[in-house]
């Protein structure tokens, strides 16, 4: 199999992962758990189930680690907790559809931060981005959510969008002497103390319930569903997607990412019974089509993870 076509399967995988914390975080935030709580508890338990592994893979020595810590503190800090945080304030203040269509604009940023820098952007991405941003409207449909637009919220999500941005741009960036496992693991623990101490200064609700929650019709204990978050939707999802943005680069990674509410929409069609509407079938299919549209409008420089950003003579 090809690298590209490696690297997508690997991210589509990663989306997977991803759009399951969708589902499973929902009982417990109806059970009484704020997102900040549940952000901190999902994402310092993934860190700490690759803990193991990450000394594996760093043969027991943690000095390749500290070498690397202005990127560890910024995965950290800008790819967990700053997009995180970020989106779930802006959500106190807008519909959720909003937000969350506000927050996936970072594909379209990236692809104009390449422009500003000089790198050709071809039509076909270009109409890759317009066909993605269409789909992801239509799948989220910010216009029925309801709601007054507030311009503190839209600024929230806005920085939530550039926090996203980051993660791509660092997910793809390579670390030789660094092991993907290790930067991964750490960059948890880290975005987790980060939204513990944002949680206690007040700025996001930080709280909690160990009642039993109700999921599918079935009645578990809320550590059930947080486990299988940490481990399917943060320890393998966070790994996946940075293996897979390491492949495609990105701009092309970004876009894959687009693919998440579109596996959250079929998982709650198939777990929730929430069937998705006519609209919402034809947005995914434009999103699938402007990843595809991106994928052949990528000059051969820009596939390059390292050298995607640099301007094309």
């Amino acid at each position: 199999m090809a690298r590209p076509a490696a690297g997508l399967a690997i991210m589509l995988a990663a989306q997977l992962s991803f759009s399951t914390s969708s589902i499973l975080l929902k009982p417990l935030l109806d059970a009484g758990w704020s997102p900040a709580a549940a952000v901190a508890v999902r994402v310092a338990v993934g860190g700490a189930l690759l803990v193991a592994p990450a000394l594996v893979a760093l043969r027991g020595s943690l000095l390749r680690l500290l070498r690397e810590w202005r990127l560890v503190l910024g995965y950290g800090l800008i790819a967990v907790a700053g997009t995180q945080v970020l989106y779930f304030a802006a959500v106190q203040r807008l519909p959720v559809a909003v937000a969350l269509l506000i927050q996936y604009s970072a594909p379209v940023l990236i692809v104009g931060l390449g422009w500003v820098r000089g790198v050709r952007v071809r039509a076909m991405v270009v109409a890759g981005a317009v066909a993605a941003v269409v789909g992801v409207v239509l799948v989220v449909d910010p216009f029925g959510s309801g709601g007054a637009m507030d311009a503190v919220g839209v600024a929230l999500a806005l920085a939530a969008a550039v926090c996203l941005a980051g993660y791509y741009l660092i997910s793809a960036r390579p670390t030789p002497g660094l092991p993907p496992l290790a930067l991964v693991s750490a960059g948890l623990l880290v975005g987790a103390a980060a939204t513990m101490v944002v949680g206690l200064t007040g700025l996001l609700p930080l709280t909690a319930s160990s009642e039993p929650v109700v999921l599918g019709g079935a009645t578990l204990p809320w550590w059930l569903p947080m486990l299988i978050v940490a481990v399917v939707a943060t320890a393998v999802a966070y790994s996946l997607s940075l293996a897979g943005s390491r492949r495609l680069g990105s701009r092309l990674a970004s876009f894959a990412g687009l693919t998440e509410v579109v596996f959250a929409a079929a998982l709650a069609w198939v777990l929730l019974g929430e069937v998705p509407g006519p609209l919402q079938v034809v947005g995914g299919a434009c999103i699938l089509a402007g990843m595809v549209l991106v994928r052949w409008g990528e000059p051969a420089v820009a596939r390059a993870p390292d050298a995607e950003l640099e301007p094309v003579p």
